[in-house]
């Protein structure tokens, strides 16, 4: 409303609060529409538009550059029931990052439920939300619903009809059943994408990687992109193809970094070979060493001491060199064979300790299988709890009673829920956000009783998804979809 409308409307009122008629006083365009009625009637015609003034008639106008938005996308799981939503909320009040309501929405897809669009919103950029809520990634990045609501396969000629986060999740399905196919599409239609694009797609060949994807991994060495270029080969060193030839010369950075590794012998009777990191002289040596480490492949460095990648990885002394030891992880996770990131694996979490917390550095490259034996390590030794919240790829809802309670965490809980130190209680608190994630929900409902009774606040925020875990004890009936 102008300030000629807000005046009009205000000589009405003076006019009806005296006693008088108001005709007179109306704008103009207002008097056209009581202009033929009758005095009482122009006086009823007058009140009438002056009562919808504000609500209705005088509005404002929508700025041009709104756009309608389509419906929101139904997802193909219930929305969780409302008598739970209070206590999701409040645990999703008390999960502080992106990251963390995240995986209380990850914790509810589990169990068969997705959120409440005002409770929780998947964004236009989350790649690490739950598949089920692609739709609404695709949604909030502005494309339109009519195409996203379709349930076709993803072929040559249905690749325009998905959009990013439905298609992203459409070749994740085709790499672990029909890799080929899979790998068939990014080829032909992955070329004409942008850059950013097309590294997207090749970075998805990690999914059911094969020797078959060795041609056209290798056709990507003539990509316009380097990132592209620098994925396909990482790619191919996990599949045991060299990257860079061993010619020994001075400009070859793998014998670079082979110079910053010490070879020797161990046992007095069965000599052993080791490998371990030099002892460095300056900053910048160090700086070199991990530039090195970043851009050289693990096959290629092993392929100088004429070993396998798991020869050398067992050979490798750890606790030499930090800063080595780390390198070596990430470059394992990068370039190594699945072979040799199962055997660091398993080599690191027996070690137990801070070595074992090295394997954070793998997850994307483990299965469940070692995940679950990795928290189960950090679990039963109590003594790196605040690594719980630095997993990556765990699965909610699998940790059962009996492995929490035959380590050392819950009696470290109950000491520290007791205690007086204000510092280990906000610790533990947030381990019990991490534990509500990976318990089950009989085991949520049991960890509540126990550190409710060793003096935590039943009330307590810290609490929220372990209760909203307990709560969500069964799987969603038909009556709920």
């Amino acid at each position: 409303m102008n300030e000629l409308e807000q005046a009009g409307l205000a000589r009405l009122r003076d006019g009806w609060i005296s006693g008088g008629a108001a005709f007179e006083l109306a704008p103009a365009e207002w008097k056209e529409v009581a202009a033929a009625a009758s005095p009482d009637e122009q006086q009823r015609r007058l009140l009438a538009i002056a009562a919808q003034a504000l609500d209705v008639a005088l509005r404002p106008a929508a700025a041009k550059t709104l756009k309608r938005r389509p419906p929101l996308p139904v997802l193909a799981m219930p929305t969780l029931p409302e008598r739970l939503r209070p206590l999701l909320r409040a645990a999703l009040k008390y999960a502080a990052e992106v990251r963390l309501k995240t995986r209380v929405a990850a914790l509810v897809a589990s169990r068969g439920f997705v959120l409440h669009p005002m409770d929780w919103m998947a964004a236009a950029s989350d790649q690490e939300s739950p598949e089920v809520y692609a739709p609404w990634v695709d949604w909030q990045a502005g494309a339109d619903g009519e195409k996203q609501s379709r349930r076709e396969q993803l072929t040559a000629e249905t690749w325009d009809d998905f959009y990013p986060a439905a298609r992203r999740t459409a070749l994740i399905d085709l790499r672990r059943t029909t890799p080929a196919l899979a790998r068939t599409l990014i080829e032909t239609k992955g070329a004409s994408e942008p850059a950013e694009v097309r590294l997207a797609l090749v970075e998805l060949m990690r999914f059911g990687l094969g020797a078959d994807d060795v041609p056209f991994l290798k056709s990507l060495s003539a990509d316009r992109s380097g990132k592209v270029r620098e994925m396909a080969g990482r790619l191919l060193a996990r599949l045991g193809e060299h990257g860079n030839p061993a010619d020994g010369g001075s400009e070859d950075p793998t014998a670079e970094l082979a110079a910053f590794i010490e070879e020797g012998k161990s046992g007095f009777i069965r000599r052993r070979t080791t490998y371990a990191p030099t002892k460095l002289k300056s900053p910048a040596q160090q700086a070199r060493r991990a530039d090195l480490f970043a851009s050289c492949y693990l096959g290629d460095l092993v392929a100088r001491f004429g070993k396998t990648e798991p020869e050398f990885i067992g050979a490798w002394q750890f606790g030499v060199d930090d800063n080595a030891d780390r390198f070596l992880v990430l470059m394992v996770s990068v370039s190594g064979s699945d072979a040799a990131v199962a055997c660091l694996a398993d080599m690191l979490v027996a070690e137990g300790g801070k070595l074992a917390l090295l394997v954070l550095q793998l997850m994307l490259r483990l299965d469940g299988g070692r995940k679950r034996l990795l928290i189960s390590q950090i679990l039963n030794d109590a003594q790196n709890l605040h690594a719980l919240n630095q997993v990556e790829g765990a699965e909610a809802g699998w940790l059962e009673w009996g492995d929490l309670a035959k380590g050392k965490t819950l009696s470290a809980l109950r000491s520290a829920v007791s205690g007086d130190n204000d510092v280990m209680k906000r610790s533990a608190e947030q381990y019990l956000e991490a534990i509500g994630f990976l318990a089950t929900a009989a085991t949520a409902e049991k960890l509540i009783g126990e550190v409710v009774a060793a003096g935590l606040p039943p009330a307590s925020p810290s609490l929220g998804l372990l209760r909203i875990n307990a709560a969500l004890a069964e799987k969603p009936s038909q009556s709920n979809r």
